[in-house]
């Protein structure tokens, strides 16, 4: 997901219309600045984003202010809100019985997002055996053989995952802990799963992710196809309006994400 302050760098780039003039601009350059965006879509393509990342109240906010109409009510982004806000804070379990709550198949259909979850939940309560004065490791072996075992078996990947995970049941959790084992007690594997989760949220309610990424997908796709299949006189870079190169940005496009902001 885009963070807020790249959100709107995109913006400004899509409605700017003049820039500080530079001597020697490319030709490419002053096309660009030249086309003027409409107000409506950019208010169109900021909503969206909104609805779709799961911020309720700034959502809110915006229709009022931009005299749109919401995409989605109120309650259902903040229900998705809160399923998400579970799984960030590690309250794996919390996050699973709200989602059989409000959308009951989402589970019953979708084995590698349980799994996911379940996963999840068992580096969680490792994290908290590892870090309690007894070390008591009872309740997280516990899990993983009534909870994981059954289903670790019934594909290859889930097998991996699953002695990975256990893995750190045996490997002090310090700085010589393999970085593949340390990865998982990162914020980037809650974040991963927040992500799958929102995604089949939005799969439910036959909702695609955030136009604005496609966008920029779309964008990153046909300067590569123009620069290889055409002889199209292109400048050298063309910035993208995120920080950091522009390898950096195609992949945050394609695999990054920002915690979620609680608006």
């Amino acid at each position: 997901m885009f963070s807020s302050s790249q959100l709107f760098s995109l913006v400004d780039m899509m409605t700017s219309s003049t820039s500080t003039a530079t001597p020697m601009k490319h030709a490419f350059t002053r096309q660009v600045e030249e086309v003027k965006t409409q107000k409506s879509d950019i208010n169109a393509l900021i909503l969206d984003y909104l609805t779709v990342a799961g911020y309720p109240n700034a959502a809110a906010k915006f229709c009022s202010e931009a005299n749109l109409q919401p995409q989605q009510p109120t309650s259902a982004i903040q229900q998705r809100e809160r399923i998400l806000k579970f799984i960030h804070r590690g309250e794996i379990e919390n996050a699973i019985q709200e989602l059989n709550q409000v959308y009951p198949s989402i589970l019953d259909n979708d084995d590698s997002l349980l799994f996911a979850l379940l996963r999840l939940q068992l580096v969680e309560l490792i994290r908290n055996c590892n870090t309690s004065p007894d070390r008591d490791i009872s309740a997280a072996l516990k899990f993983a053989q009534t909870k994981l075992g059954p289903k670790a078996t019934t594909k290859p990947e889930f097998l991996e995952d699953l002695e990975k995970t256990m893995s750190l049941l045996v490997f002090p959790q310090d700085d010589t802990l393999d970085p593949s084992l340390s990865a998982l007690l990162k914020p980037n594997l809650r974040r991963g799963v927040a992500d799958q989760v929102n995604d089949a949220i939005l799969g439910y309610q036959q909702r695609k992710g955030a136009a604005i990424g496609q966008l920029v997908k779309m964008r990153v796709w046909s300067e590569g196809v123009t620069r290889k299949e055409t002889k199209k006189d292109l400048p050298a870079t063309i910035e993208l309006g995120l920080d950091g190169d522009d390898a950096d940005r195609h992949d945050a496009i394609q695999n990054g994400h920002e915690p979620m902001i609680t608006t």
